[in-house]
């Protein structure tokens, strides 16, 4: 099993969730702010006279744990669907998961998903 995390820009949450919600059993969001090598916004000031670089991007991040067998095919489909070209579109990473408990059904790895 392989946990795979995807982080994105905030706008790409609607369709890259939609794009996987049919392959995998199910994914986890949270938001937050990041700072990679991207760009980062132009923001106005108060009075809106003044602009200034925002220190962090609003950015999503997706995870999920699939089957080794999964992998290309969910990952794919994320890359498809975050991506605009930009230097900020993301990145994916995939993790190897040990073991997986589903706490309501008590059933393990693969069952477990």
């Amino acid at each position: 099993m392989k946990k795979i995390e995807a982080t994105i820009q905030n706008n790409k949450i609607n369709i890259v969730t939609e794009a996987i919600k049919e392959i995998v059993g199910g994914f986890t969001i949270l938001e937050g702010n990041g700072r990679g090598s991207g760009k980062r916004q132009n923001i106005g000031s108060s009075r809106g006279t003044n602009t200034m670089i925002a220190k962090y991007n609003k950015v999503a991040l997706i995870s999920t744990i699939v089957d080794d067998s999964m992998v290309e095919k969910v990952t794919k489909v994320i890359e498809e669907a975050a991506f605009t070209g930009e230097t900020n579109d993301g990145i994916i990473t995939i993790t190897t998961i040990e073991s997986v408990l589903n706490i309501s059904s008590k059933e393990k790895n693969s069952k477990a998903l």
